[in-house]
C-alpha cells in the first residue's frame, strides 16, 4: 500500500485581524480544526493568542484531510505562543482528533500513518491513548499515548503528568462501532467447522486444494447443498499470518476504520463476503478525490473474497476483479488523487446452477438456453483466471444421516495444508512468491516445469482449444499444490491430469 508523505505543520503569529487561518489545502473536517483547536486550548488552561495566527500544512499542493491533524495544530500554535520551547516538539510526529474539552480522541488510520513515519525517518509519534496498541505494531518507533492535550502540553513542558481518569466507554468503543459487524462475523467464524458440512467429499478436497495452494475456486450447484457452509470455512483450513503480512493486513483495515478494540493486529487470514448488490466501487474500492477508501479486494488481502450467488453481481462489477487477479493490487485514480492498495485474495465463487434456485434437479423447470445463460453472467476472462470448479451435488439422505464425529474437521485438514505450504515455501525461498497460486505463468515454464511426460496429457486440450494458455498455467500451478500434498517432488502425469480436470470442473 502506498504511503502518504509527512506533513509539516508550522503556526506564526503576527500583526493583523485576530483570527486562526488555515493554508495548505485543507479539507471542510480539518477547516473546521480552527474551533475545535481554541475550545482544547482554553478548555485545558491555556491561553488563546488574540492575534492573527497562520497555520501552514506542507507541502501545500497537496490536499490534506480528515481531523487527524487536530493536535499537531494545536501544539504547533502552543508552540509559537511560547507556552513551551519550540524544540521539544520540532521532531515529533503527532496523530489525533481533538474533542472540544481538550480529550484527544481516536482516528482510523493510525497504524499506516506510523508507518509511514518510521519510513520518513521519525523516531517519536504521538497517538491517541485509544490508538496506542496499534500504534505500537511499528518496530523502531517510540510511541507516546496521550488522553488528553493538557497532558501532552505537560510531558513537552516536562512537568508532572495530570492525574486522568481512564478512557470512558464511549471513547474505548468508538473504533469497535466502526467495526462491529467485522467483530461479529470474526467471532462467528472462529465456531465454524469442516465437520459440520454433511457429505460433498469432493468438494471437501477441492477447498483442501485452494487452501493449500491459495488457489481461485467456483462452488456451483443447486441451493442447500453445502456451497456456502464450505465457502465459510476455508479461512479455517489457512494458517495464520506472518508478522508482515499481518501488518499489511492491519494497515489497510485501520484505513478502512475497520480494527476491533482490544485486537490491534489481524493475525489470521481475513473473510470478506459482500453482497450480491455490491457497487463497482465497493468491490474494488474508491470514492472522491480526497477521500479515497479500500474495497472488499483489499479488505481480503492475504484472506479469502468469498462472492455468494456471484451471477447475480453486475457483469462490470465481476469484470473489475480482473486486475486485482492478476497484479494483485488495486491502483484507484481521481482527477485529483491515486491511491494504490495491495489486493492479493483467494477468490471463492458460488453460484446456483439456474435462475429458479430449484432444490431438487427435478423440479427445474428452467429451459438449456436459460442455464447457459444464467451461467454466462460469469464471463469467460474471468472464468478463464479461477483454479478450480466443483460442481456440487445434491445431499443424500445417507449423508445426513452420517455420523458428523466421524467427518473430518479443520484442524485436521488444516494440519495437511500446513505441510504443503511449507514444501512450497521451502522450494519458493529466496523468491517474491508466497504460495504456487503466486507464481507467475513465465516462472512456471522456466523454473518450475513439471517433466514433459506429465504433461503430454495436456497436449489434445491445447490443440482442440479445451486449454488456453493462461489456463495452462493454472492447471500447472494446481498440478504443484496436489504434488505438495502428496508430498512429491514434482506434479507427475496422474497429478497433472487431476489439475486439469478440477480446472474443467471434473472431480
Amino acid at each position: 500500500m502506498a504511503l502518504r508523505p509527512l506533513t509539516d505543520v508550522e503556526a506564526a503569529i503576527t500583526s493583523g485581524v485576530p483570527g486562526l487561518h488555515l493554508v495548505g489545502l485543507p479539507d471542510a473536517a480539518l477547516n473546521e480544526a480552527r474551533s475545535r483547536a481554541r475550545a482544547a486550548i482554553l478548555n485545558s488552561g491555556e491561553q488563546w493568542p488574540n492575534r492573527h495566527v497562520t497555520v501552514s500544512l506542507f507541502p501545500a499542493s497537496m490536499p490534506k484531510r480528515g481531523s487527524g491533524f487536530d493536535v499537531a495544530i494545536a501544539v504547533a500554535l502552543l508552540g509559537a505562543e511560547n507556552a513551551f520551547p519550540a524544540e521539544a516538539c520540532a521532531d515529533m510526529v503527532m496523530i489525533g482528533e481533538l474533542g472540544l474539552d481538550g480529550r484527544v480522541r481516536p482516528v482510523a488510520g493510525v497504524l499506516p500513518a506510523v508507518l509511514a513515519a518510521a519510513e520518513a525517518g521519525a523516531d517519536t509519534v504521538v497517538v491517541p491513548r485509544a490508538n496506542l496498541a496499534e500504534a505500537s505494531l511499528v518496530p523502531g518507533v517510540r510511541v507516546i499515548g496521550v488522553r488528553s492535550l493538557r497532558a501532552l502540553v505537560c510531558r513537552l513542558r516536562d512537568q508532572p503528568l495530570p492525574e486522568e481518569a481512564d478512557d470512558p466507554p464511549e471513547e474505548e468503543a468508538a473504533l469497535s462501532r466502526l467495526n462491529g459487524l467485522a467483530a461479529r462475523s470474526r467471532a462467528r467464524r472462529g465456531d465454524l467447522d469442516l465437520a459440520d458440512v454433511r457429505g460433498q467429499a469432493d468438494a471437501r478436497k477441492v477447498l483442501e486444494v485452494s487452501a493449500a495452494g491459495g488457489h481461485h475456486l467456483l462452488l456451483t450447484g443447486p441451493p442447500g447443498c453445502g456451497k456456502t457452509m464450505l465457502a465459510e470455512r476455508l479461512p479455517t483450513l489457512l494458517p495464520e499470518l506472518d508478522h508482515d503480512a499481518a501488518l499489511e493486513v492491519t494497515a489497510i483495515h485501520s484505513v478502512a476504520g475497520g480494527l476491533p478494540a482490544g485486537q490491534p493486529l489481524i493475525t489470521h487470514p481475513p473473510f470478506c463476503a459482500p453482497h450480491h448488490t455490491a457497487s463497482r466501487a465497493a468491490l474494488v474500492g474508491g470514492g472522491s478525490n480526497r477521500l479515497i477508501q479500500p474495497g472488499a479486494v483489499s479488505l481480503a488481502h492475504r484472506g479469502v473474497l468469498f462472492l455468494d450467488e456471484s451471477p447475480e453481481f453486475a457483469g462490470g462489477v465481476l469484470d473489475a476483479l480482473r486486475q486485482p487477479l492478476e497484479e494483485g493490487e488495486v491502483v484507484i485514480a481521481r482527477s485529483g488523487a491515486t491511491a494504490r492498495f495491495p489486493a492479493r485474495f483467494t477468490l471463492l465463487l458460488a453460484a446456483n446452477r439456474c435462475p429458479c434456485a430449484a432444490a431438487k434437479s427435478r423440479d427445474c423447470k428452467c429451459p438449456p438456453t436459460i442455464r447457459e445463460r444464467y451461467l454466462a453472467r460469469l464471463s469467460g476472462p474471468l472464468l478463464d483466471r479461477i483454479d478450480l470448479k466443483s460442481d456440487l451435488k445434491e445431499v443424500s439422505r445417507a449423508e445426513l444421516r452420517y455420523d458428523l464425529q466421524l467427518a473430518e474437521s479443520s484442524a485436521t485438514v488444516a494440519e495437511r495444508v500446513l505441510v504443503a505450504r511449507d514444501r512450497a515455501r521451502r522450494r519458493l525461498a529466496d523468491l517474491p512468491w508466497r504460495t504456487n497460486a503466486d507464481v507467475p505463468g513465465r516462472e512456471l515454464r522456466r523454473r518450475f516445469a513439471p517433466p514433459n511426460r506429465a504433461l503430454a496429457a495436456l497436449d489434445g486440450p491445447l490443440a482442440d482449444g479445451r486449454l488456453s494458455a493462461r489456463g495452462l498455467d493454472r492447471v500447472v500451478r494446481v498440478a504443484w499444490t496436489l504434488a505438495d500434498l502428496a508430498g512429491k517432488d514434482a506434479p507427475t502425469a496422474s497429478q497433472v491430469g487431476e489439475a486439469f480436470g478440477l480446472w474443467q470442473g471434473r472431480s
